[in-house]
């Protein structure tokens, strides 16, 4: 499930930020604090959530929108969404048999890993990569495609999808004033640029 991952990439980001902690750190070594040398003092005893961390952090949508991809959780939920959103597409190109498909996933999450600064562990990529080849394999074939493809493009929708964009995203035009004013639109036009401008 990525929405909890995201959110504990969001928390950790968020208290790597607060504690000024270094960004560069991928969180593969740490000293022991159960070894004799240390000392050790703790304030909570208890456990802890992620909820409870986040109520002291600021968690709002731009520090959410900004996950450091490069750091973290956050390297995993980028390898993750990257992989995925290739495998989408790629799987459709001749659909492949599964042990091909996987060693691609493999091969291209395996890409994307050695863009990070500090890249994830080999056998880490190799489950994310495993993860999305069972699941597209499984769940994404010809028959379902051409399903999905059936249901969101037959005219009906395509009529639908026209009439709420209002003809595709372009502006209404506002009420044409020009016939109003008995000029000509390309006039109308002129004149309420030059006094924009």
């Amino acid at each position: 499930k990525m929405k909890p991952l995201r959110y504990a990439a969001a928390v950790e980001n968020a208290l790597r930020k607060k504690l000024e902690a270094d960004a560069g750190y991928s969180g593969l070594i740490c000293k022991n604090p159960n070894h004799r040398h240390w000392k050790i003092a703790v304030w909570q005893p208890e456990l802890y959530t992620l909820d409870w961390l986040a109520d002291f952090l600021d968690l709002n949508a731009a520090n959410d929108k900004e996950i450091v991809a490069d750091y973290g959780l956050g390297r995993n939920c980028t390898l993750f969404d990257k992989t995925r959103k290739w495998a989408y597409r790629a799987i459709r190109q001749g659909w492949p048999e599964y042990g091909q498909w996987m060693l691609a996933c493999v091969e291209r999450a395996t890409a994307y890993n050695m863009q990070f600064s500090a890249p994830l562990d080999e056998k880490e990529v190799i489950s994310i990569a495993k993860s999305i080849s069972k699941w597209t394999y499984s769940k994404f074939t010809q028959q379902s495609f051409d399903e999905y493809v059936k249901k969101t493009h037959s005219a009906e929708c395509q009529s639908i999808r026209g009439r709420k964009s209002s003809g595709g995203g372009r502006p209404k035009i506002r009420s044409e004033e020009w016939v109003s004013l008995g000029i000509s639109r390309a006039t109308w036009y002129r004149k309420h640029y030059k006094n924009e401008n």
